[in-house]
């Protein structure tokens, strides 16, 4: 949240403001809807999106559900491939063995081995490889030339030269003929189906593993809970029957099954699988519970607050699977080389069969095709369109496993860009629950120090400020009478006015009492006191004069110094922008070691600091956790939503720490750059494994070496490329 005390309290109606703990409203990204499940998307092209499974129109690929869950069986298309491929390998292996030593089978002509073949390969080509051919036809009738258009057309190249050579041989010169018959290459054509099938298996299978993050997220709820019925008996009930304000059990080592609050109990509650901190936290009456923790102590009795597609839970799956389907900067990139290169491949590939038809070594033509097959298959694009998805696919669930939630693959590029963090106070560096510090009455401003904190007291209950909690906790706990507010206004960023029996109550800050005509230099030295500890101050103004002032302390996060050490390791400048009184923020400063300080600052003055920033040249992220801070997370690079307790505000920000904790952010960035480092290497890798394998399909090592590249080591070493691809992505699991 934003620092709303002496220069920017601000007690704010429970629909601006949660107890502290609402996350910032930054570009707002929505959050799939619960049709999504239904939808299905491309890895490669996630902003394909229909409700029917089918092939993506721009690439061929299969399309996936958007959303995975626990109840889908086996992919219907890996299952398929893989039909296919077991019922045709043996027929793989009987043409090749043929094509290769059929010439040493005594018995068996030429002609009646070549027709062998051919009645083996019609099943490999018109059954097992029909997927392929459908998405060839699929690509020249949309005009998107991708992997299967270079696929389709090398195995359809080589089978119906085959057939042709089968059927008519005679149409072909001599130059064609080798041990005794016209060559045919069914066994070329075979092999590229069968490794076809197997590359797309175990790439299937591999980019499965992508979504167990989401898979292993919705394994964390429980199926049921214990419902306290209104006669005191108990009942165990679905959670698609939990209802907001049902009272719910959770003995121990049970899991909280929705988010809520303790009303009775006390124990320790592991909440490591969802905000990736191990140790267990403390509850007790009042605390926020998190649906999916488990109840590691003693028995507590909760009230649900939120259930269904509403809890933390689920926002983070949304979240997630949100940021999966996204696209990379980088993918764009590809994506445009993946096109006028398949256009390019079918050109060399058209080249080479002239080339090597006229000049080539007898028997010309048959090197033409073969070497024109070759390039087609091995260029295949595969690799290229695959090496940003699966990087970022990887490295959201890695990071949703840590608490890490990013909203899009643009922020996890841009993160690892950061230089200059700006950081709020109170919630970011601080706890963000201050306590009662002290209250202090203006000399001859005619009330005692009880009836400024009653007054204060009395017109801040409509708040859920934390200074605002504070204060009205520490006038409950002497016992003081408080009433109820005749008005109240607030003033973003400033303070709050209101009337409380029939007086003109002012509370805020510094420029509040000025714009009111509020004479406080009374109390200025007491306040710089206060200020110079930590403190933060809020004037108190009565009916036009300053009646005194309250303060309370918010201490400063055990995390955070360990925080800003790992940030300042990685070169990252902290700079501190509060609406606190530059006394108090420059005590606080001086504490955690930050570099620079901005004191006094309304949510505007965020903004034109990031600006500022931004115009000297450095790439900015704002963390930040109110809705005060909304402005600055917009306008800076990156926004971090501070997320604490179960109010975290999912789809806000480029990125999401669940658990409030500055270390995030510096394992966020580690993530952010080994996620680039991958996808750079998925590129860097399909680019040269093309620029080096076209040349070499084409016959390039030929005239010097007399090296050619068959179309069946061309198939396999395509399979390969996507294979290798998708495996490197996963490495970042352990990032």
């Amino acid at each position: 949240m934003s620092d709303h005390h002496e220069h920017s309290y601000h007690a704010s109606h429970p629909d601006a403001h949660h107890h502290g703990h609402g996350g910032p409203v930054g570009p707002a990204a929505p959050a799939p809807a619960a049709s999504d499940a239904a939808l299905y998307t491309c890895p490669m092209h996630p902003q394909i999106r229909q409700s029917t499974p089918g092939n993506c129109p721009i690439c061929g690929m299969s399309l996936e559900p958007l959303m995975p869950t626990l109840e889908d069986g086996p992919d219907p298309e890996l299952v398929s491939f893989q039909r296919r491929f077991w019922w045709t390998l043996p027929l793989t292996i009987i043409v090749t063995t043929l094509a290769m030593a059929g010439h040493y089978i005594h018995g068996l002509s030429a002609t009646s081995r070549t027709w062998v073949e051919l009645v083996l390969t019609v099943p490999i080509v018109f059954w097992a490889a029909w997927p392929f051919f459908v998405r060839w036809a699929d690509s020249i009738r949309r005009l998107s030339p991708n992997m299967w258009t270079l696929i389709g057309t090398g195995v359809g190249a080589a089978f119906f030269y085959s057939l042709a050579a089968t059927i008519f041989p005679g149409w072909f010169p001599a130059g064609f003929e080798s041990h005794g018959r016209v060559g045919v290459y069914y066994e070329a054509a075979a092999v590229i189906v069968s490794l076809t099938l197997l590359g797309q298996i175990l790439e299937m299978r591999a980019r499965s593993q992508t979504s167990a993050a989401i898979k292993s997220l919705l394994g964390l709820a429980p199926k049921t809970a214990r419902r306290i019925r209104d006669d005191g008996g108990e009942e165990d009930v679905t959670l698609t029957h939990i209802h907001v304000g049902d009272m719910l059990r959770v003995r121990p080592g049970e899991k909280v099954p929705v988010d809520g609050v303790v009303t009775d109990g006390r124990s320790s509650v592991d909440e490591s699988m969802l905000t990736g901190e191990p140790v267990p936290v403390e509850k007790g009456p009042g605390s926020r519970l998190i649906g999916a923790t488990i109840n590691a102590g003693g028995s507590l009795v909760m009230r649900a607050e939120k259930v269904g597609a509403q809890t933390v839970l689920s926002q983070i799956v949304q979240m997630v699977a949100q940021a999966q389907r996204s696209r990379a900067p980088m993918q764009r990139m590809a994506d445009v080389v993946s096109f006028w290169f398949v256009l390019a491949v079918l050109a060399i590939a058209v080249f080479t069969v002239i080339v090597w038809g006229l000049f080539g070594p007898e028997p010309s033509w048959t090197y033409a095709i073969l070497n024109s097959v070759a390039v087609l298959i091995i260029a295949c694009p595969c690799a290229l369109g695959l090496a940003t998805p699966m990087s970022i696919m990887v490295a959201t669930g890695r990071g949703a496993t840590s608490g890490i939630l990013f909203r899009d693959a643009e922020a996890i590029e841009a993160l690892r860009t950061i230089d200059t963090l700006i950081v709020d106070k109170t919630g970011t560096l601080t706890v963000g629950r201050p306590a009662f510090h002290s209250v202090v009455a203006a000399a001859g401003g005619g009330f005692a120090e009880e009836e400024v904190l009653r007054l204060t007291a009395s017109l801040d209950q409509g708040s859920e400020h934390p200074l605002a909690e504070s204060f009205v906790a520490e006038a409950r706990r002497r016992g003081l009478r408080l009433s109820t507010p005749e008005e109240f206004e607030s003033g973003t960023g400033i303070g709050v006015r209101g009337r409380v029996d029939g007086k003109r109550i002012a509370l805020g800050n510094t420029t509040l009492m000025q714009e009111l005509g509020v004479d406080v230099e009374t109390l200025r030295a007491v306040a710089e006191e206060r200020r110079s500890k930590g403190a933060s101050v809020v004037f108190v103004a009565v009916d036009g004069r300053a009646a005194g002032l309250v303060a309370a302390a918010d201490p400063v996060k055990d995390s955070t110094p360990e925080a800003i050490k790992q940030l300042h390791s990685a070169g990252i400048r902290i700079v501190m922008a509060t609406g606190d009184g530059l006394t108090t923020a420059q005590a606080v400063a001086k504490q955690l070691g930050i570099d620079e300080v901005h004191g006094e600052v309304r949510p505007q003055d965020k903004v034109d600091l990031v600006a500022s920033l931004q115009a000297q040249g450095r790439r900015v992220a704002m963390a930040g956790d109110g809705i005060n801070d909304a402005p600055a997370l917009a306008r800076a690079n990156v926004g971090i939503a501070m997320g604490t307790g179960t109010d975290v505000a999912m789809n806000s920000g480029h990125l999401t720490l669940v658990k409030g904790d500055l270390r995030g952010i510096a394992r966020a960035r580690q993530l952010s750059q080994a996620t680039v480092a991958n996808m750079k290497q998925n590129l860097v890798f399909a680019l040269v494994y093309n620029a080096l394998g076209v040349p070499i399909a084409a016959g390039i090592l030929y005239p010097a070496f007399g090296v050619l590249l068959s179309p069946m080591f061309a198939a396999l070493a395509m399979s390969l490329s996507s294979v290798s691809v998708v495996f490197n992505a996963l490495r970042l699991r352990k990032a």
